[in-house]
């Protein structure tokens, strides 16, 4: 009895004379990756919106703080 546990077919790594990837897959997978990253980058209008966002909010924050109105004793 030997004391290698018993490992099925699909567990094994393939045979080392595997054919490597083709040079035009390995581009046609680079060409996606890129594509894929410029997708996913904002555009020109969603940096614009944000900036928006960001200007007003802070605007009602100040707003807000600064705000003295409904008060009795005033002076």
């Amino acid at each position: 009895m030997s004391s290698k546990p018993p490992v099925s077919e699909q567990s094994q790594p393939p045979a080392t004379g595997a054919e490597p990837p083709h040079e035009g897959e390995a581009i046609a997978v680079a060409k996606e990756l890129a594509e894929a990253k410029r997708r996913r980058l904002p555009s020109n209008r969603q940096i614009g919106m944000g900036a928006a966002i960001g200007v007003g909010s802070a605007a009602i924050v100040a707003g807000l703080l600064y705000w003295r109105g409904g008060r009795k004793d005033r002076k």
